[in-house]
C-alpha cells in the first residue's frame, strides 16, 4: 500500500467524523430548518429577490435616490420579516461555528486552515 492511499484512510475516518458532528449539531440543525421555511415562503423569497435587483440596479446604473428611497423601504420589510430573519440568524450561527471550527484546526495544524490561495472561476 502507498503512503499517499494510507494517508488518505487515516484522514478520511476523522472527516466523516467532523461531518456527521456538525450536521448533527443543533446550530446547523436550525440553519437547514430555516433556509428549508425561507424556500418554502414564496412572499419572502420574492422580497429578498426585489432587494437583490434593486440593489444590482443600483450597482450597475449608479446612484438613485427614489432606487435608494424602495432599497431602505425593502430592507426595514425585511427586517420585519420573521422567517427572513431566522434564516439570516441561523446563518450567521452556522458562520460563526464555522470559524470556530476553522481556528481550531488552524491551531492544530499551525498555519490557516481555510485560507483562499486566490483565483476562482472569475
Amino acid at each position: 500500500m502507498s503512503e499517499a492511499h494510507s494517508d488518505e484512510e487515516s484522514v478520511e475516518s476523522p472527516f466523516q467524523t467532523f461531518v456527521e458532528t456538525l450536521t448533527d449539531s443543533e446550530t446547523y440543525q436550525e440553519f437547514t430548518a430555516a433556509s428549508r421555511a425561507l424556500e418554502n415562503d414564496p412572499a419572502a423569497m420574492e422580497l429578498l429577490q426585489e432587494f437583490r435587483e434593486k440593489q444590482r440596479r443600483m450597482q450597475c446604473e449608479g446612484f438613485d435616490q427614489s432606487l435608494l428611497s424602495e432599497l431602505r423601504d425593502l430592507k426595514s420589510e425585511i427586517s420585519d420579516n420573521e422567517i427572513i430573519q431566522r434564516y439570516q440568524d441561523a446563518q450567521e450561527a452556522l458562520v460563526d461555528l464555522l470559524q470556530e471550527t476553522n481556528d481550531v484546526i488552524s491551531e492544530q495544524i499551525d498555519r490557516e486552515f481555510a485560507q483562499s490561495t486566490g483565483g476562482g472561476c472569475c
